[in-house]
């Protein structure tokens, strides 16, 4: 799971401390740096969250339709013969793949 493997969270970056040293960086930019990535963490969280939300959604619409029972094809009419059946097929195929078929 990708939170096992995401070590660190905005509240951790917002209360991590760093130590001074004479020649360290200046405190404000490393706040303002942190500041960034604290925002993207959270909007990261977000994303996934809302991504984990829509994931669930669609596996339950997919179960849902797979469940569903299809029904069978019309059995031909009566008086409905072979060559009936064969012709319209034919214009089927014409409808839908045009003259394409027939070049």
């Amino acid at each position: 799971m990708l939170s096992d493997k995401i070590k660190l969270t905005a509240k951790d970056i917002l209360e991590k401390d760093f130590k001074t040293a004479m020649r360290g960086y200046k405190p404000e930019d490393v706040d303002q740096f942190l500041d960034l990535i604290i925002k993207d963490y959270e909007t990261f969280h977000h994303e996934i969250e809302e991504l984990r939300q829509e994931n669930l959604r669609l596996k339950k619409q997919t179960e849902d339709t797979s469940r569903r029972p299809v029904a069978p094809a019309p059995a031909p009419g009566p008086g409905t013969t072979n060559f009936d059946i064969l012709k319209r097929l034919s214009n089927l195929e014409k409808h839908v793949f045009g003259n394409k078929l027939f070049d």
